[in-house]
């Protein structure tokens, strides 16, 4: 597990690290592909706001909501911090929870994992074989973990979103660990499935 420390460490600075100029070029190359993504028709989609470096797909996002797609975002809750998804529009408030990533407020709806049609979950790091490297507390992986355990459901289609240079040769995969489906970079589509 240390090498996945040290690995979620420099892959997080780096990404902070990107210069402003370089890091608009690679977001903008990274929403062409995000595009071709949504060519196929998700009604539903969860996502995700910037924080810590991700790549910031909100401009993408308030391309969604004005065609019409249902809109998600992630929500602890409780004092355990287990997370959900709940609905969201891009001129709802928001809130900064526990780690100041901004989440919709209380009063926002409940989705459920399974009406949820695609995912963009962000990510540390991945490999080709689909596996993710994320923050490290497990929240997307235990909120998913029904699609580890039964393989006929296909809903909802988890898509990683990050830099090429996210991309490490190989993770060692966790038993905890939900594959993705994909991973979209400023280069392309990677599918797994």
């Amino acid at each position: 597990m240390s090498e996945r420390v040290a690995l979620r460490r420099a892959l997080r600075q780096r990404r902070r690290a990107l210069p402003r100029q370089a890091r608009q070029s690679l977001e903008a190359a990274l929403a062409r592909q995000l595009r071709r993504l949504f060519r196929a028709r998700f009604a539903s989609v969860g996502a995700y706001l910037p924080f810590d470096g991700e790549a910031d797909i909100t401009p993408l996002l308030r391309e969604l909501a004005a065609r019409g797609r249902t809109l998600s975002l992630p929500r602890l809750e409780g004092r355990r911090g287990h997370m959900c998804f709940v609905d969201w529009h891009p001129d709802d408030r928001l809130a900064g929870n526990r780690y100041r990533i901004a989440e919709p407020g209380v009063n926002a709806r409940r989705r459920a994992a399974r009406a949820l049609d695609l995912v963009l979950v962000p990510l540390v790091a991945f490999d080709r074989a689909g596996t993710r490297l994320g923050m490290g507390a497990g929240y997307f992986d235990r909120h998913f973990a029904h699609l580890r355990y039964h393989k006929c459901w296909r809903r909802p289609r988890l898509v990683g979103v990050a830099f090429g240079f996210q991309e490490v040769q190989h993770l060692e995969r966790a038993p905890w660990d939900v594959p993705l489906a994909a991973v979209v970079t400023e280069s392309g589509i990677m599918r797994f499935d």
